[in-house]
């Protein structure tokens, strides 16, 4: 079953970036078609590092590797050798773990959390991480631009290095293994016909001709609610994606403001901001995921827990 979770997520993580390259081309073509004109800041775009035809590697996906594999180092590292009273780093991601699991009991129950705790807790960690690594001074910050005719270079055309969830790629895909999770939790706990019972379904006791306008109101209302569900990975993904672009154009536009003495003073102060917002973004990913599963799936948890009392009270 583990093994069946990693597949899916690398499997969803991987062939994401393919359909997100057609939009970055996009975006590439109106920038050149309008020219540099009165353009500041980074580009939206992430620069292709290796064209290899069929997968495309930008500076972003680099980075977004790096993160994954630091982490998975420092995991191991901190479970090579499990001591009954926790030290150093072990202690530190006793601590983590446990606070998130605690945390996410609270949202989504106990019962859920079991299920579904190794997805938000590595959604939260992956994001963190790889929101305060993209703050390390030359990501987003080296690279290569068009200076102005007196030679001064206003921004970056090509940074040699992007933040991951700088790019509408990564924050895409994690959007999409989010909404393939989900249906797969939902149609666990509700089964088919409970899925679209719950979406579309009139549970009331009206009769008659009242009874019908309620069911074909609650149509009309299902069908609102698959719009809104649909909607949901793009929403997720845009708005991680735009307040990490925007805390780079942020810093970079600072840095300019400080020109060639104090352009590593001027921006001091918002790094501390974007600290607390790369936190910020990656609590509000996970909640929100959290919270869009807890209100599908809790409600077959709840059912099935109230038959499991219902029975024992009748075994008593």
């Amino acid at each position: 079953m583990r093994g069946w979770r990693t597949f899916l997520s690398l499997l969803i993580g991987l062939i994401s970036p393919l359909f997100g390259f057609a939009a970055d081309h996009a975006v590439a073509h109106a920038a050149e078609a309008q020219g540099d004109g009165g353009h500041s800041g980074l580009p939206p775009a992430a620069p292709v590092v290796f064209d290899l035809g069929f997968f495309k590697v930008n500076n972003s996906m680099i980075i977004t590797w790096v993160v994954a594999l630091l982490v998975i180092v420092l995991a191991r590292t901190a479970t090579s050798n499990l001591r009954q009273v926790p030290a150093g780093l072990q202690n530190f991601w006793e601590w983590l773990v446990e606070s998130l699991h605690g945390f996410l009991s609270g949202i989504v129950g106990e019962q859920l959390v079991k299920k579904t705790f190794w997805f938000f807790a590595t959604l939260f960690i992956f994001i963190l991480f790889t929101n305060w690594f993209g703050l390390i001074p030359g990501v987003g910050t080296v690279g290569w631009g068009t200076p102005d005719a007196s030679g001064h270079l206003h921004h970056l055309s090509r940074p040699l290095l992007r933040g991951g969830n700088a790019d509408l790629n990564m924050t895409s895909a994690m959007a999409v293994t989010f909404f393939v999770c989900w249906l797969v939790w939902s149609i666990g706990a509700l089964g088919i016909g409970g899925f679209f019972k719950h979406i579309f379904g009139y549970a009331g006791d009206a009769k008659g001709g009242m009874k019908f306008f309620l069911i074909l109101v609650f149509l009309a209302v299902g069908v609102l609610e698959v719009v809104s569900i649909a909607f949901r990975p793009v929403s997720l993904s845009f708005r991680l994606f735009g307040n990490i672009f925007a805390g780079e154009n942020l810093l970079e536009a600072m840095a300019l403001m400080g020109g060639k003495w104090f352009g590593w003073l001027v921006p001091l102060p918002f790094y501390f901001m974007e600290l607390i917002v790369g936190l910020v973004q990656a609590l509000v990913f996970m909640l929100l995921t959290a919270i869009f599963t807890s209100l599908m799936c809790s409600h077959g948890g709840h059912e099935e827990h109230d038959d499991h009392g219902h029975g024992e009270a009748k075994s008593h």
